[in-house]
């Protein structure tokens, strides 16, 4: 809360009163940011949503923030985004120059106690998302599966990353509480690899954002390829006939379940930079995410990119992780159990 209060000041404190200390703070910022370079993780291989997202805002981000860096994506792999966050929060500067599209199941697999994770999800500093996401749990046409009704009598193989991650989260979920028989097959390194594993017919399908599907495999869903069996998270107003797996959860303790793991959905693909970044860089940051969704280049890159852009400020987002981190222990347990 100190924390949070001592950035609440430093936002609230360049008032027209304190114009001539917020000009020197600008300047500090600039005089920091100025020749340097901003690395953007990624924890995802190149040609997913999350590197989409990652090098759209790369691209523009930096002639908002005073000084003017250069921003460089970097693909950093492994764990569903786990070895990238460790890293991002264990390893990298303290000092504003690293930032990450952070894996948005992170704060969701603390509040159940996963192992990997060694970061605390509060800490870091959230800094916007392009928009809140809905998930969708599709299944390749060659399964014969085509409804939750199906799903439930028929083992469908699912590709996943691994089980700090929504594309196993999802599933398991469904198989626990739903009924649904799934077979997952985790240790891909990201939604790309399971993709193309889907069209060797190595897995019968997987979770994936409805916003990625209509990006990155629009033809798939003009050729009938894949079905979307289940949504989840935000309901997607053009999946019509499609069920929230909330709206299915046989009782208020299951959709509590639900909602503790789809609530990353809120999260979109959101941006963090690293615990300790002193509080006037990380508004600038804020600033410059907030003046890039404003950006008329940037938005005629996400429109050419069919992109939806529904932008999540920063606070907002800490808000979120806050919420998720503040779960009543027995629902986290019980997640823990399941997903086990």
């Amino acid at each position: 809360m100190k924390r949070a209060a001592f950035i609440a000041a430093a936002v609230l404190g360049c008032g027209a009163a304190l114009a001539g200390p917020c000009a020197a703070q600008q300047d500090a910022i600039a005089d920091f940011y100025r020749g340097k370079t901003i690395s953007l993780l990624i924890g995802t291989v190149a040609g997913g949503e999350y590197d989409l997202h990652a090098r759209l805002i790369g691209r523009h981000i930096g002639k908002h923030i005073p000084g003017n860096p250069n921003v460089i994506p970097q693909n950093m792999t492994g764990g569903g985004g786990v070895v990238m966050a460790n890293y991002l929060y264990n390893v990298a500067p303290k000092d504003g120059s690293y930032m990450a599209v952070l894996n948005k199941a992170l704060p969701a697999s603390q509040a159940t106690g996963e192992p990997g994770l060694k970061l605390d999800s509060g800490k870091l500093f959230w800094i916007g998302a392009l928009a809140p996401t809905s998930e969708a749990m599709v299944v390749w046409r060659t399964t014969g599966v085509k409804t939750m009704e199906d799903a439930r009598r028929t083992e469908v193989i699912i590709g996943t990353t691994g089980k700090d991650n929504i594309t196993y989260m999802f599933p398991k979920l469904m198989n626990e509480l739903l009924g649904s028989r799934f077979r997952l097959i985790t240790g891909y390194r990201g939604g790309v690899d399971i993709n193309v594993a889907m069209e060797r017919g190595e897995v019968g399908g997987r979770q994936n954002t409805w916003s990625s599907w209509k990006t990155t495999k629009p033809h798939w869903l003009q050729n009938g390829d894949i079905i979307v069996i289940a949504q989840g998270g935000e309901t997607a107003k053009d999946l019509p006939g499609v069920r929230n797996v909330e709206d299915l959860a046989p009782s208020e303790d299951d959709k509590r379940v639900f909602q503790l793991v789809l609530a990353g959905s809120r999260l979109g693909r959101p941006i963090v930079t690293t615990p300790g970044v002193p509080a006037e860089r990380v508004k600038a940051l804020r600033d410059a995410f907030d003046a890039t969704m404003k950006d008329p280049e940037f938005l005629a890159a996400c429109e050419a990119a069919k992109v939806e852009v529904d932008p999540v400020p920063g606070a907002k987002l800490q808000s979120i992780v806050g919420q998720i981190l503040s779960t009543p222990p027995a629902t986290a347990q019980r997640t823990k159990r399941l997903l086990d």
